[in-house]
């Protein structure tokens, strides 16, 4: 069988479990590892497929005209090509139109920060008045510096989220589907 890295037995501190890593370790892991990456895009991509021209305005505004074209192109890279990345299928040029897309999103989240105020006075005001909206957690996230922590914290999630689910989306599309996959049943691959 073929291995996907390389570890030859006689590199192995333990050459024996060499059998282990190449026909059971590796084929498994990386497709969980698929199936991960597959499902988690058609779980974001449903909302896009039951509304598929609802990203028309945000394609657009970032520079992907016409957005009648690009919001249900959107969708199916997400949805059907998370589909294909989890059976293993068309493996390699789905999850790279993948890994472009989400590369796109990392990009969009790295140049359009959310900012520096989560809360206006107004909000923050009408909050320590009304306490009971807020867990004591909350208070103590929003109420001593309007919010600035906590949205720090979420572009600081939005970032590395896009770029982790780029690159899991990369490493599919340059080692493809693997031994438990379609393509590899059929004989063919990208």
């Amino acid at each position: 069988m073929q291995e996907m890295t390389s570890s030859p037995r006689e590199r192995l501190i333990l050459p024996f479990l060499a059998p282990f890593y190449h026909a059971f370790a590796q084929p498994v892991g990386w497709a969980v590892f698929r199936l991960i990456i597959g499902a988690y895009l058609m779980v974001e991509g449903w909302p896009k497929i039951t509304a598929p021209m609802a990203m028309v305005p945000f394609v657009e505004s970032i520079g992907f005209a016409p957005g009648w074209f690009f919001s249900p192109l959107l969708a199916v890279v997400n949805f059907i090509g998370g589909a294909l990345i989890v059976l293993g299928l068309l493996t390699r040029p789905v999850a790279l139109a993948n890994a472009v897309m989400l590369a796109v999103t990392w990009w969009f989240h790295y140049t359009h920060p959310y900012g520096d105020a989560f809360l206006t006075a107004e909000g923050i005001a009408f909050l320590k008045d009304n306490l009971q909206y807020l867990t004591a957690e909350g208070q103590a996230n929003l109420l001593a510096d309007g919010g600035t922590d906590f949205l720090h914290l979420v572009q600081f999630k939005a970032e590395t989220n896009s770029i982790f689910w780029a690159a899991g989306a990369a490493l599919i599309a340059a080692f493809g589907g693997g031994a438990l996959a379609v393509d590899r049943l059929l004989g063919r691959e990208f």
